[in-house]
């Protein structure tokens, strides 16, 4: 199959005051988020993307367009809903500090899979979308540009680490032990057979070895000799 960078949107204005955005409208990258999303736009520049599938919520699609604007070529551009934010409910926009104080967060950090937020969607809902929509999106591309292509998914943290957590086979519950940080990219490539993570939350590196394409087939026994540069 191709081979898919996740890459969740910089730094915000809600990140950097500590509120949970959610779906809310009007939040923006902040200074530091434009500059981690230009890095990550360099990091991206030798690997020619066919794809860059975009959350509809502005800083995913602000942190899109830094990638999109230091490639070579023109991908396609499509924004797809089921890559959205969670839905926080009553949640949205408030502040961390005070919904730890909610009886619900134990929750949130223990058990997920169990939580509906309150006027809103439940976290295995929210899953279930987003590892459907990765996984179509995945197929078309390799369908139309080959099992070598490279495609790129900007959306958020939560959705982000729920789709790694269904590709390294972990139960929602373990999902708050994978961290994404903002800009960061994470590496999947679903096989027949056996999905394979090459990359989870880097935020700096070389990323050209990707033009290549990723190899399908076995794991190496002992890891493997590592990737060539093209």
């Amino acid at each position: 199959m191709a081979t898919v960078i996740l890459v969740r949107h910089g730094r915000t204005t809600a990140n950097a005051t500590g509120v949970l955005a959610g779906r809310a409208e009007g939040v923006s990258l902040d200074e530091t988020g434009r500059d981690q999303a230009a890095v990550t736009g360099e990091r991206l520049a030798a690997v020619p993307l066919a794809t860059v599938v975009s959350s509809p919520l502005e800083r995913c699609q602000q942190t899109a367009q830094h990638i999109l604007d230091r490639q070579p070529s023109t991908p396609q551009t499509p924004v797809d809903v089921d890559l959205t934010e969670c839905d926080y409910g009553q949640w949205q926009g408030r502040k961390l500090t005070d919904l730890a104080t909610e009886d619900l967060w134990s929750l949130v950090q223990s058990q997920p899979s169990a939580v509906v937020f309150p006027g809103g969607e439940s976290m295995a809902a929210m899953q279930a979308r987003a590892v459907a929509a990765i996984r179509r999106h995945d197929a078309a591309v390799e369908a139309e540009h080959g099992p070598e292509a490279v495609w790129v998914a900007v959306s958020h943290g939560d959705v982000i680490k729920s789709i790694l957590a269904d590709a390294l086979g972990m139960h929602l519950d373990l999902f708050q032990r994978i961290n994404v940080g903002p800009a960061s990219a994470s590496i999947v490539r679903y096989g027949a057979g056996r999905t394979s993570v090459h990359a989870t939350n880097t935020d700096a590196g070389d990323l050209s070895w990707l033009a290549k394409g990723t190899p399908a087939g076995d794991a190496p026994v002992g890891g493997g000799a590592g990737h060539e540069k093209p």
